[in-house]
């Protein structure tokens, strides 16, 4: 019975299933990129902008990712106009392969978009803001695969295995050189006056969606944007700060370890401009 309700939520190369071969490589070896985001009436919300980022991450690491057309076929079968609110994940790995790192010369990507619940969040991390804990696990660097959302998550596990206090949200990352990364599962900003700053990524993290529309839209809000590198300390100095990925949209931080941030509405604003 749980397969049959499982596979009604699981698309496999456009087939509804909930099995796949031990030999691929995303299995295997991490070997593969993924993306979530969400999916209202329907409709996967900016669609152009989570394709062109699996195209791109595809890319990175020599997979051929499929086209825009194929995916939009997967959404029509698996969600439906009447579902106001849903999350996608879709997950595209290099497909099956022998033993060995060695990839095939030949492979046939592995497509799989799997339909979930939109999570239950509590309407105080909108009004108020969250609360973050400062992780000791450190994200190694490799600039290769630095930006890309690649299935080798191994280091975000370990990062949120940290902390089980129901009133943190979510866990602060940094490198290996102490310097700010991102959270767990999702992007920061600080603000300093009207000067909006997120983290350089060329070594390693994530470079998500959101991330990427704030900076493009911030201006509409009076504020110039910069990518840099910020240190624990820097960060803490801020006079906001803000979190965000394509599934929540952006929460105010109210509290990393010992500082806290009186509320405030960056957040908010940026929420609205997101959805005009």
């Amino acid at each position: 019975m749980l397969a049959m309700q499982m596979s009604d939520s699981i698309l496999i190369n456009g087939s509804f299933n909930d099995a796949i071969s031990a030999l691929d490589r995303g299995f295997t070896y991490g070997d593969g990129v993924f993306r979530t985001l969400k999916v209202v009436h329907g409709l996967p919300e900016h669609w152009p902008a989570h394709y062109q980022k699996l195209v791109k991450d595809c890319s990175a690491i020599g997979i051929v990712c499929p086209s825009a057309d194929v995916f939009i076929n997967d959404f029509e079968q698996l969600f439906s106009i009447e579902e106001l609110v849903a999350v996608a994940k879709i997950i595209i790995t290099r497909g099956e392969g022998a033993r060995g790192y060695n990839p095939p010369a030949i492979t046939n990507p592995t497509r799989v978009m799997i339909k979930s619940n939109l999570p239950n969040y509590p309407q105080r991390h909108f009004d108020e803001g969250v609360m973050l804990h400062l992780c000791e696990t450190r994200i190694g660097h490799q600039p290769k695969l630095a930006g890309v959302k690649h299935l080798n998550r191994l280091e975000n596990v370990l990062a949120r295995m940290e902390w089980h206090d129901p009133e943190i949200t979510d866990g602060l990352m940094l490198d290996i050189a102490n310097n700010v990364i991102e959270c767990t599962a999702a992007n920061v900003f600080a603000r300093y006056g009207d000067l909006l700053i997120t983290p350089q990524l060329d070594q390693c993290g994530v470079a998500g969606v959101t991330r990427n529309q704030i900076m493009a839209r911030a201006h509409s809000l009076d504020l110039k944007t910069a990518v840099e590198t910020i240190d624990l300390k820097q960060l803490l100095s801020a006079d906001e700060m803000i979190i965000c990925n394509s599934v929540f949209g952006v929460w105010q931080v109210r509290q990393l370890e010992q500082k806290k941030w009186v509320k405030q509405d960056l957040a908010i604003n940026l929420r609205k401009t997101l959805h005009s």
